[in-house]
């Protein structure tokens, strides 16, 4: 052995890269040994710039009357309006066939708008035993790091998925292996994938950070959604969880586990948890409940700028 060097800094979260030379019969052969996800070690104070999930607009987007149907440019000049730093642009509203020229002409509408690209979502499932739909649901998702990488969006989230009928840890390999395979995709394009804490094989806490813990790469981490633990306690389950985070997202409600209805977001709960994490990155607000969205929006908006103090 020649020597051990580290390709990154200590206070990277996963001290990720360390590099082995082994020397032998003239061959040198270069290893690169990657630990599981840790906490990230973020430097500074917090910081919350402000985003909305174009998921909270679904109604409009899926609209048939074309007097109601939302673009994604009328989208970003929403988020333009509501003084927001972000804009979250979920796959599913895009053309079925997506035109490079159609994402260079959302960027620039952005730009102009003074919005940042912050992430877009994806609807998969690495939950799948190893074969053709498997396989299509990787592709999928490097297909839209390839999107992403065009439109500059630095995050996307994805789903772990459900097992149905197959074992559930051979259902959590199975994920791993997939996440894996994508942030390694993602993370040569510059861009982070976030698990989101979404029903399936990722209903419980402690299931999410194993499937966390055990993904190799640098490029990873938790798109924490407040909405989506229906636990005893949601909001202890989510500081667990926080300090993995890449982006989150903040429903307007929480449903506990004995709850038959949900109950308003404690916002004031959220900012304390992720300020006890220093989370620093996007807060999108993925709205989800009954009202018209763009009826209650701007007044949730508020309240999470000011529990936020943004």
């Amino acid at each position: 052995m020649v020597g051990l060097t580290p390709m990154s800094s200590k206070s990277n979260r996963r001290r990720f890269l360390k590099t082995t030379l082994l020397a032998g019969t003239g061959l040198t052969t270069l290893c690169t040994f990657v630990e599981g996800a840790e906490p990230f070690k973020r430097k500074g104070s917090p910081r919350f710039p402000l985003s909305i999930a174009a998921y909270s607009f679904r109604d409009y987007f899926n609209a048939k009357d074309p007097a109601k149907k939302l673009t994604l440019f009328d989208f970003v000049d929403y988020c333009a309006d509501q003084g927001c730093q972000g804009a979250e642009l979920t796959s599913y509203y895009f053309p079925k066939k997506v035109e490079t020229q159609f994402l260079l002409e959302v960027k620039r509408h952005a730009f102009l708008r003074g919005i940042e690209i912050s992430g877009s979502a994806v609807g998969n499932n690495f939950a799948l035993a190893k074969g053709e739909k498997r396989d299509q649901q990787i592709a999928m998702v490097k297909e839209w790091v390839d999107h992403s990488a065009i439109m500059g969006a630095p995050h996307i989230r994805v789903f772990a998925g459900s097992k149905g009928a197959m074992d559930f840890n051979e259902a959590k390999k199975l994920c791993i292996e997939g996440l894996e395979e994508c942030s390694d995709y993602a993370g040569q394009k510059g861009i982070f994938l976030g698990l989101e804490n979404h029903h399936g094989i990722v209903t419980e806490p402690e299931d999410l950070l194993e499937i966390v813990r055990s993904v190799r790469s640098p490029w990873f981490g938790i798109n924490l959604d407040t909405g989506n633990f229906q636990t005893d306690d949601p909001y202890a389950d989510l500081a667990k969880c926080a300090p993995y985070a890449v982006n989150v997202q903040v429903k307007v409600e929480v449903k506990r586990r004995a709850q038959t209805t949900a109950e308003p977001t404690d916002y004031s709960k959220i900012a304390k948890l992720l300020r006890d994490a220093n989370y620093q990155g996007y807060v999108a607000l993925e709205y989800e409940a009954k009202e018209d969205a763009f009826k209650a929006i701007p007044s949730a908006l508020k309240s999470i700028k000011a529990a936020l103090a943004i």
